[in-house]
């Protein structure tokens, strides 16, 4: 088929979950059909570098803008606005998208998070899927949860009906929809009444090939949490950890040291308690010596949607993984086998503490970790699936008129 596959994020170099996520699924596509990309780059994005990308795809074109801009909109607009800030239409993008329309015809149009729903919304004769990375109706339902003061309630609850009622319009302009983890389906579905089309799951992944164990010498006494400072979910988690968990380890492994890596730019670190043996890593061009050489990987996430990249990427590189269960949440792992999953901060850290001291269990989990993802969550496999779900979905669509 013709493809025209609309990506919010540039998926070169493949540095965070969104753009690992979409540069496999993409390039798996792009190994059984003809693919154009448009995709907005911003931040970290290094299209004249995506060789390989290009190499699989037709066409490779970009706006250089970053679309969440939106979202920084003054409050009044924001809270009116009756959709999301993020998705609405940037002139740019909608002229590219018109553009290469006049230039081919496609068999199905694939977009990348709701972002670009409003772009594949311009080929109304062309079978549509969105390849959605969770539920933004759920995540703002958790965070209108959390609220205990009045006007955060109110601030929050208004977010929650605008995405709620954004989807529900959304989804039915498509002829399938995938989600990360059977959660998110089945929320999206339960927000959604009156919506019964096709959602599915697709998994995140990981790369076995390229994420292996053996690439660095674990180190004793040594915990990682390869997670940006700069998303909110994982500011909570560490501000969480090192609050509550990382003082109980310390009082019994005094000499026990924390990296966290990923960028910190515009992240207030006064408030995270940054004490001794904590270390920030900064960006890291590549982050796997770094998750292999620890001897635990912590993922102490309590907030957010979809699954854990992170915890994929430390299984595959062999360093066992310490999570709360909103953390590994949406993967098929069995506790004790294949991770220790604990939400009490004494019960976190005397799992991390048994890692420390044990190096028979700490191999044990590491075994069971790598045999899971080879098995269910290799990128090989998530893309056949993913690319599967779309011809199936395109087969299904009657003839337009």
């Amino acid at each position: 088929m013709k493809a025209l596959f609309l990506s919010t994020w540039f998926p070169y170099p493949p540095d965070n979950g969104s753009k690992i996520r979409v540069y496999h699924l993409l390039d798996a596509f792009a190994r059984r059909h003809d693919v154009t990309l448009l995709s907005f780059a911003f931040d970290t994005a290094r299209p004249g570098e995506a060789s390989e990308l290009r190499a699989r795809c037709r066409r490779v074109e970009t706006v250089w803008r970053d679309p969440f801009q939106h979202s920084r909109a003054a409050q009044r607009l924001r809270f009116f606005s009756p959709s999301p800030i993020f998705t609405l239409p940037i002139p740019e993008m909608s002229a590219l998208v018109k553009r290469v329309a006049r230039d081919a015809s496609f068999q199905v149009v694939v977009a990348s998070t709701e972002v670009m729903a409003t772009y594949a919304r311009q080929f109304p004769d062309v079978p549509r899927v969105l390849e959605e990375h969770n539920s933004g109706a759920r995540w703002m339902w958790e965070r209108y949860r959390e609220q205990t003061s009045p006007a955060q309630r109110l601030r929050c609850w208004a977010s929650w009906q605008k995405a709620r009622l954004f989807e529900g319009r959304l989804f039915p302009n498509f002829d399938l929809c995938t989600m990360v983890s059977e959660q998110d389906r089945a929320a999206s579905l339960q927000m959604l009444p009156g919506y019964r089309g096709p959602v599915e799951v697709v998994p995140n992944g990981v790369d076995c090939q390229h994420n292996r164990p053996g690439l660095a010498q674990p180190v004793p006494e040594t915990l990682i949490f390869n997670g940006a400072l700069t998303y909110y979910a994982n500011y909570d988690a560490m501000h969480h950890f090192l609050s509550a968990i990382y003082p109980l380890i310390q009082a019994q492994e005094p000499s026990v040291s924390l990296s966290i890596t990923g960028p910190t730019s515009g992240v207030d670190l006064s408030s995270l308690g940054l004490g001794s043996g904590v270390r920030l890593t900064g960006y890291l061009e590549d982050v796997r010596p770094a998750v292999a050489g620890a001897w635990v990987c912590v993922v102490p996430i309590r907030k957010g949607g979809g699954t854990r990249l992170k915890i994929l990427e430390a299984m595959a590189l062999g360093t066992p993984v310490v999570a709360v269960s909103k953390g590994a949440e949406g993967l098929d792992v069995t506790p004790g086998h294949d991770i220790l999953i604990a939400d009490d901060p004494a019960e976190f850290a005397s799992h991390v503490l048994t890692l420390l001291r044990d190096p028979a269990r700490r191999n044990y989990l590491a075994r069971n970790g790598r045999r899971l993802v080879e098995e269910k969550y290799d990128w090989r496999i998530v893309g056949q699936r993913f690319a599967d779900l779309v011809e199936a979905a395109v087969a299904a669509v009657p003839p337009r008129p």
